[in-house]
């Protein structure tokens, strides 16, 4: 009888689960642009992803810390299933007018629903970083690293290609009935994959399981240039809360919402091919400086994608997007994997996600408003139309095109300044000579 390894196993698991959390993220942003015809509204949306995504990181990875990997990813499906159940409940009861309107509270109501049935599945995603180092040797983690990415990818491909055909036809009723459904398949599944899955050690003695805040950031500042690292991601983040606000937007500017769910789709598929590249190459021994290098390629190309309305250009610079940034994450997750204390990473992995979190939903609630009162006026018939219309063209559209190339120029100095930074040489040599083993049960 062919015998599933467990850690592959683990991964087809939470693809089910990224496949419902996708689905729904990218349905939700679809059908609020097309109700209400708002970038401010998507540009909120993005923050309150953010915002949640940050806030609740410490405490998902103090409890993937203080409890056994597989009841926590229980837990958190079961969280999600709940949610959903809960949004539907409300948008039914709710009033269709009411929902179009960006002032609405019953709208922000739903809206925030959804997202926390969304960012319940985070607590998973830090559960299975922690669970690589548990599961496979560190030579071979920057390999698994790559699958774990191409699992995002494959969540992408199939949810971004399904959400436009699904608003399309139900709007957002369809997509969360169908979430309540398939959550609960990966709660059914998770329980029959078996692996060693050891007490944690973490609990203190009078048995409180306290987030230990503190210790974290003690566990990270004792690692030379590792506050470098995610400063550096958390500036990265920062600038990458501009495409999370806007790239719905714009792309919707261009395209229908299928199309676009399409072209998603097709090129979610760079996220399958960097993922198999990962895991057959690896980073090479150096995985900080594939990851600078990775962003500086990321960042040139999206200071190019939108210098002409075209859906060429946004397809390739989608697709450059989504292939280098399998790398970057599973870099960072190298690194970590290899310099922090096993016990101890779930709450660092946390702390991480928290802190380069921290700035996107500044971005993401600015660049909406500011796009839609300033930009886009701006190209529309302002000064930047009169000045560079001519060439770079005016309108609603291309006043989130100039937003997006400010970005990516910003992204290019960004990373050429950490490559030049003691920072990085100081963590670089940390990696070399940290031993990485984990724990075996």
């Amino acid at each position: 009888m062919l015998r599933i390894d467990p850690f592959h196993a683990i991964l087809a698991n939470n693809l089910l689960q990224n496949v419902v959390n996708f689905t729904v993220w990218f349905a939700l942003v679809f059908w609020a642009y097309l109700e209400t015809q708002s970038v401010f509204v998507t540009g909120m949306i993005g923050g309150i992803h953010l915002l949640f995504t940050g806030g609740f990181a410490i405490w998902f990875g103090s409890l993937v810390d203080h409890h056994r990997k597989k009841p926590i990813m229980l837990g958190s499906s079961a969280a999600s299933l709940a949610l959903y159940a809960l949004a539907l409940g409300v948008y039914l009861v709710t009033p269709e007018e009411a929902l179009k309107q960006t002032g609405s509270w019953p709208l922000w109501g739903f809206i925030v629903l959804v997202m926390l049935a969304v960012i319940a599945g985070n607590i998973r995603m830090i559960a299975l970083a922690t669970l690589v180092t548990l599961l496979i040797p560190p030579e071979r983690r920057d390999k698994a690293n790559g699958l774990v990415g191409m699992v995002g990818g494959l969540g992408f491909l199939v949810t971004s290609a399904i959400s436009g055909f699904l608003v399309a036809w139900d709007g957002i009723r369809g997509p969360l009935v169908l979430a309540i459904g398939f959550s609960a398949l990966p709660i059914v599944h998770l329980p029959l994959v078996r692996f060693e899955d050891p007490v944690p050690e973490a609990t203190s003695q009078d048995g409180r399981r306290d987030i230990d805040l503190r210790g974290t950031i003690r566990v990270v500042a004792a690692v030379p240039g590792l506050f470098a690292l995610i400063l550096f991601a958390t500036f990265n983040n920062l600038l990458g809360g501009v495409f999370m606000a806007l790239m719905d937007g714009y792309g919707l500017s261009l395209m229908s919402v299928e199309a676009w769910g399409m072209l998603w789709a097709i090129t979610s598929c760079a996220f399958i091919a960097s993922g198999i590249v990962i895991a057959r190459v690896g980073l090479g021994r150096k995985p900080l400086r594939t990851l600078l290098l990775v962003n500086l390629v990321t960042w040139t190309a999206a200071s190019l994608f939108t210098v002409q309305a075209s859906i060429v250009l946004l397809a390739v610079g989608c697709a450059v997007w989504m292939f280098f940034g399998p790398f970057a994450e599973a870099a960072e997750q190298t690194t970590l994997q290899r310099v922090v204390p096993f016990e101890r990473q779930g709450r660092v992995f946390g702390f991480a996600q928290s802190v380069e979190q921290a700035a996107s939903p500044l971005t993401a609630f600015l660049i909406g408003p500011l796009t839609q009162f300033v930009a886009i006026p701006y190209m529309t018939d302002g000064a930047g139309a009169a000045l560079i219309g001519g060439w770079f063209g005016t309108g609603p559209a291309r006043g989130m095109a100039l937003v997006f190339c400010i970005t990516g120029l910003l992204g290019v100095v960004l990373t050429l300044f950490a490559f030049a930074s003691r920072s990085y040489r100081l963590l670089s040599e940390a990696y070399e000579t940290a031993p990485g083993e984990a724990p075996r049960a």
